[in-house]
């Protein structure tokens, strides 16, 4: 497939929205009465540009894509904590701040990561099922469904790999619930927005991705 402008800005703002949020992800917010992490904002969007990804360009491009985002936050992690061990100059007197807020420990990065594979890789794969059974239709269907599917997985892992033992597991799993929610809630509204950008799209791409006989191993990138 020949790459074009609009598929390189969709993994642009796919990966952008990956960082972003395991940036921003140190700081916890109230919405509701619901302490959440303010990566809320933004890392919805990253599996709502899933959904986009697979149903227009199909499920080995949008793994190509998921697999680059995991080596583009591998390469921000790194960087992030080797200029952290570096020595501060005299004049630089945030250390303390500055490792508070980018060093994240290796539990909340192992977590992470596993949390981003599995759901990323689910997402994707129950959507590209679901186009196939529905032959297309009802495209709201398996963008919500997947969603469910994928950022339900990816809760569970986030939070259990980060906070068990550290929490009671009544207060894990309430944690888990109303992010889960929270993040489902952000798909559906979503919902029109992801006709009009995937309709777009597809007309402008003139691609209709069905993964017909695909190999849907997520190790196999080539």
């Amino acid at each position: 497939m020949t790459v074009s402008h609009r598929f390189v800005v969709v993994v642009a703002l796919f990966i952008t929205c990956l960082i972003t949020a395991n940036i921003i992800v140190v700081k916890q917010i109230s919405i509701g009465g619901i302490i959440l992490p303010a990566a809320i904002i933004i890392f919805p969007l990253s599996y709502i540009i899933g959904d986009i990804l697979t149903e227009v360009y199909g499920y080995q491009q949008a793994r190509r894509v998921i697999w680059l985002g995991f080596l583009c936050n591998l390469v921000v992690v790194l960087a992030i904590w080797v200029s952290g061990k570096l020595p501060s100059a005299s004049v630089f007197e945030a250390q303390t701040a500055y490792e508070r807020i980018l060093g994240n420990t290796p539990r909340f990065l192992v977590a992470s990561f596993l949390a981003y594979l599995v759901g990323e890789f689910t997402n994707s794969f129950v959507l590209a099922r679901m186009k196939m059974l529905t032959k297309g239709r009802w495209l709201w269907t398996r963008t919500i469904g997947s969603t469910l599917m994928g950022q339900g997985i990816d809760t569970v892992v986030f939070l259990t790999i980060a906070f068990l033992g550290v929490l009671p597991l009544s207060v894990l799993g309430i944690m888990i619930l109303s992010h889960w929610l929270v993040k489902s809630v952000y798909e559906v509204i979503a919902t029109p927005l992801t006709y009009v950008v995937v309709g777009y799209l597809k007309r402008k791409e003139g691609i209709d991705a069905y993964d017909y006989g695909i190999d849907f191993n997520p190790l196999k990138v080539i």
